[in-house]
């Protein structure tokens, strides 16, 4: 039995007793405690007392879990995994005797799917609960609803910086406990104006600093990654050395092993550089100085996939003050922030709690297998409704619930595996599909951080499938030149780098991908069959496929980078992607440049694909229709037979356009907007209309038509029959069409009062015209009307006509409705001026008797 390390006094010692009073009377507590107090390791060995059965411990990090239990069993003097134990992703120290266990927040949910009641446990601890992930704020509002039907269940709130006063009126006016903590002064100093250096070596400068400053103690620096903390690590090697400094990084995804030796004393000074896992529950002793980058990955989704993403964030005030903090534990501390005061005071108190701004399937399908509806689940936050809608919609195209909600057999098997429920499908289908190893391999690179460092070296280059005339490999998919990589590593570190890897990260995603393979469900004996004569790459295509149905594009043109997704919009394929040429492509995932109209979205992981295989996968989505197109610059209709996958054409062939009724109607709507001039002179449908219209004021009884806009169109509608364009259309005659609406007795009816041309005496026949809003005129030379003494009427004799009496250049010299009039009083002098200008016309004195 390993012995037990010394347990100072903490400030959350006092308050453990009223702790434990309220855990038994009101089963429902949420604690207040500042940094340095204690919560993480003093509280949850305490409720052993006050509650029955086990207790569970929620973190928000693999290594807060781990770090907290072994600490409070060293503290006990037992061994991890007897009475205190803890139960990780990948990582489980517990036994029959543990009572109290560490666990981190997903897989709490996960043993709640497997035991929605919590059958033997008393009591559930959300610790650092400030940080609101997705994960935390589901498990408070399941444990809520549990209480109704189990109140002796015991439920704690913890966290340094939380507004405690809204979760207390959630919990039904839970008692709300406060607990000082344990802090030395720190001072805290800014940067005068923003840093313009590369953060490592703003870092560096900042070490230096310190150390001068003071003379003992370690030095913790807060960087937002693992890819920052290597950056920093290379630019302080040297004076690492020259000052005796021991250099550890700490990140989440480093070993067990690696995470310990951080906490240990050592014989020299120590310069920690940390992700924001140092923040929170985990202590490390000996520190005096802080450095913070102001800087974080906080969780969040790729808006194109909705797998969870880490985006570079800058932290909040209540960060800020805990990273602080971490200065003052042993002793007074120094601060020094890579910001200025203005840019904190920009900061936010608290970043949006994670149900706010992350994708929902993964929470929709674990409500699905819980059979619990998400809209009445009572929430301290509810989901926004747009987010849950959309996961809706995602998992009902996944096949993971059916039309009602309701979780079918596929979606019970993904729920099964710790992972966004995309990935869940493409692992269960790559076991299906004969390549189980590569489909959960798959899965890992698109959950994990990429694992490329850099292009392969030439010589060193895992299977090569060809160049595109720049450097650039070509292939099938990203990830299976990912996966080529990997296996051409094989475990060996400088290999991987050779070929341009992230040794530590290839060896995590490979043991996720074991891991995922050994938790796919068993294949049936069928897809077994099946599987075993499938091509390992193809049965990868198709799963990825099968994962990521949304997300096929096609290209706009052959030479094309742009591509036209299934739901619509564009996005533009990498240059580094070894996808090249190919038609179709499945867009796995992508980043958006920009914002607003301006924005760009760039496809960064693709896999081509076969339309043939959206055929197969996905038949009810597969639409065939006809599809009829103005071709304006042609001034035709077009009509294909198109094959569809969403609003991608996978198949067209061109039909005869005058055999689809639908093309006559749109070439008649194109018609209409062109105007109609298109189909017929408007001036003689205008003097049709206008002609009808003085027809009907003369004889109402006729019962003449009224040629408006409904029936204009209606004859152009059937002019259009068995036409495809504007030429075809020409070649017939709309007033044709429109004077056919007439009867013939009309028709008669109409040229009798409403002609369109009257005999004038010098023996030809002259048009009338109708405009609108004006009389009826005709145009004609003076030498036609020679021998008329009145003024021609139409409408059997009531309407006057207006006489344009033109001279022989065409130009009217008088325009009147009394011709006798004109004879009488104007000619003379008319006659006199035309006959000196056209001297070789006739200009007879008595123009009735010429």
């Amino acid at each position: 039995m390993p012995p037990t390390i010394e347990t100072p006094p903490l400030p959350i010692d006092a308050l453990l007793p009223e702790l434990r009073r309220a855990a038994q009377e009101a089963r429902r507590v949420v604690l207040q405690a500042e940094p340095g107090a204690g919560k993480t390791t003093r509280v949850p060995p305490a409720l052993l007392e006050a509650v029955e059965g086990e207790v569970l411990v929620l973190e928000p990090r693999r290594i807060a879990a781990r770090m907290a239990a072994t600490r409070v069993a060293a503290e006990r003097g037992e061994p991890v995994g007897e009475g205190v134990g803890y139960r990780t992703r990948f990582d489980r120290r517990t036994s029959a005797k543990t009572r109290l266990t560490y666990v981190t927040e997903g897989l709490f949910i996960r043993r709640l799917l497997a035991d929605p009641t919590l059958r033997g446990v008393g009591a559930v601890v959300l610790d650092e609960f400030h940080e609101r992930s997705l994960h935390s704020d589901l498990a408070l509002a399941v444990l809520r609803r549990l209480q109704a039907e189990r109140p002796d269940l015991t439920v704690v709130v913890m966290s340094a910086t939380l507004h405690a006063e809204p979760v207390a009126r959630f919990l039904g006016d839970a008692p709300v406990l406060a607990a000082p903590g344990r802090c030395y002064p720190v001072d805290v100093r800014h940067l005068s104006k923003p840093a313009t250096r590369p953060l490592e070596v703003e870092v560096r400068a900042a070490v230096k600093a310190l150390c001068r400053e003071l003379p003992e103690g370690d030095l913790l620096v807060f960087l937002p990654g693992a890819a920052e903390i290597r950056r920093a690590q290379a630019a302080l090697e040297e004076y690492a050395r020259a000052r005796s400094l021991l250099l550890l990084p700490l990140h989440g995804s480093m070993s067990p092993a690696a995470q310990d030796r951080v906490l240990r004393p050592a014989d020299r000074r120590k310069v920690i550089l940390a992700t924001n896992v140092a923040e929170t529950s985990v202590t490390i002793d000996g520190v005096r100085a802080v450095v913070d980058s102001g800087l974080f990955r906080m969780a969040g989704h790729s808006p194109f996939s909705g797998l969870p993403t880490l985006q570079l964030r800058g932290i909040s005030k209540a960060q800020a003050q805990q990273r602080a903090g971490r200065a003052g534990r042993t002793a007074p501390g120094l601060c020094l922030r890579l910001y200025t005061e203005h840019e904190l005071r920009t900061r936010p108190d608290h970043h949006p709690p994670e149900i706010r701004r992350a994708d929902l399937s993964e929470l929709l399908l674990t409500t699905a297998a819980l059979g619990i509806d998400p809209e009445r689940l009572p929430w301290l936050e509810a989901p926004p409704p747009a987010a849950l809608e959309a996961a809706r919609v995602l998992l009902t195209r996944l096949g993971a619930i059916d039309a009602g909600g309701h979780l079918t057999d596929r979606g019970r098997d993904i729920s099964k595996l710790p992972l966004h429920p995309r990935l869940g499908v493409l692992v269960l289908e790559g076991a299906a599909r004969g390549a189980p190893y590569e489909a959960a391999l798959a899965a890992a690179l698109l959950a994990e951080r990429d694992v490329l460092r850099g292009p392969a070296a030439p010589e060193r280059s895992a299977a090569p499938r060809g160049e595109d005339g720049q450097g650039v490999p070509v292939g099938d998919c990203d990830l299976s030149e990912r996966i080529d990589r990997i296996r051409a590593a094989r475990g060996d570190e400088a290999r991987a780098r050779s070929l341009g890897l992230d040794a530590r990260g290839v060896a995590r995603v490979e043991e996720a991908a074991r891991r995922l393979s050994r938790a796919a469900p068993v294949r049936r004996a069928a897809e077994t069959a099946a599987a075993a004569e499938a091509d390992r790459d193809e049965g990868l295509a198709l799963a990825l496929l099968t994962a990521f149905p949304d997300r096929v594009a096609k290209r706009r043109a052959p030479r094309s980078e742009r591509f036209l997704l299934t739901g619509g919009g564009e996005v533009t394929l990498a240059r580094e992607s070894v996808v090249k040429g190919q038609p179709f492509i499945v867009a796995l995932d992508a980043e958006t440049r920009g914002s607003g109209a301006g924005s760009r979205t760039r496809v960064t992981l693709a896999r081509a694909i076969e339309p043939e295989w959206l055929l197969d996968l996905f038949p009810d989505a597969v639409e065939e229709a006809i599809e009829v197109e103005w071709n304006a610059k042609a001034q035709r209709v077009e009509v294909f037979s198109r094959l569809r996958y969403g609003r991608i054409v996978l198949a067209e062939s061109r039909e005869r356009a005058a055999d689809h009724p639908e093309a006559a109607r749109r070439l008649a709507r194109e018609a209409l907007r062109a105007g109609l001039h298109v189909a017929a002179d408007p001036k003689a449908i205008e003097a049709l209309k206008e002609r009808l219209a003085l027809a009907r004021r003369l004889d109402p009884e006729a019962g003449f038509p009224t040629l408006d806009e409904a029936r204009i169109e209606e004859a152009v509608s059937r002019l259009c029959t068995g036409c495809s364009s504007f030429a075809e259309l020409g070649r017939l005659d709309l007033e044709a069409a429109l004077r056919s609406l007439l009867t013939p007795e009309q028709a008669r009816r109409l040229e009798a009062l409403a002609p369109t041309h009257i005999a004038l005496p010098g023996r030809r026949r002259v048009p009338v015209a109708y405009p609108p809003a004006a009389p009826p005129y005709v145009r004609a030379f003076i030498q036609d009307f020679f021998g008329l003494r009145e003024t021609p009427c139409i409408g059997g004799g009531r309407v006057p006509l207006q006489l344009q009496l033109c001279a022989p250049n065409r130009r009217p010299v008088q325009v009147t409705q009394d011709l006798a009039g004109f004879w009488a009083r104007h000619y003379p002098e008319i006659r006199r001026q035309l006959k000196r200008r056209y001297p070789k016309h006739r200009w007879p004195e008595d123009p009735l008797n010429p």
